[in-house]
C-alpha cells in the first residue's frame, strides 16, 4: 500500500518562501508521476503542480507558474515542491498525491493521497 508523507508545511509572510517535501512508499517509484494540490478553507480541492518520476516532466497550474518549482529525488523517493513570493492567496492545506502521468494528475486522476501540511501566509 502506497503511503505518503508530507512536511514543511508552516507559517510565513506574504514574499516569503517554504520548502514542501514528500515522501513516498510502499511500492516502485521508478515509473509514474507525482503531484501537488492544495486546499482552502471553502475551496475545492485544485491542482498545483506535478513531476514524472522518470523524465523529470513538470506541469504547474497558472496560478503559481513562475513562483513554485517542483522537483523529485529518485532515490529518496522525494518531492518537493519549492514555494517562492508567497501570497496570503496561498494560504491552504497542501497534498501530496501519486498518479500515472503528469496529465493524469493535473485532471485530478490520483491514486493515493498525502495527509497534507498546513500553509499559511500572513499579509
Amino acid at each position: 500500500q502506497v503511503q505518503l508523507v508530507e512536511s514543511g508545511g508552516g507559517l510565513v509572510q506574504a514574499g516569503g518562501s517554504l520548502r514542501l517535501s514528500c515522501v513516498a512508499s510502499g511500492r516502485s517509484f521508478s515509473s509514474g508521476a507525482m503531484g501537488w494540490f492544495r486546499q482552502a478553507p471553502g475551496k475545492e480541492r485544485e491542482f498545483v503542480a506535478a513531476i514524472s518520476w522518470s523524465y523529470g516532466n513538470t506541469q504547474y497550474a497558472e496560478s503559481v507558474k513562475g513562483r513554485f518549482t517542483i522537483s523529485r529525488d529518485n532515490a529518496k523517493n522525494t518531492v518537493y515542491l519549492q514555494m517562492n513570493s508567497l501570497k496570503p492567496e496561498d494560504t491552504a492545506v497542501y497534498y501530496c498525491a501519486t498518479g500515472t502521468s503528469t496529465w493524469g494528475i493535473a485532471t485530478v486522476q490520483v491514486h493515493s493521497w498525502g495527509q497534507g501540511t498546513q500553509v499559511t501566509v500572513s499579509s
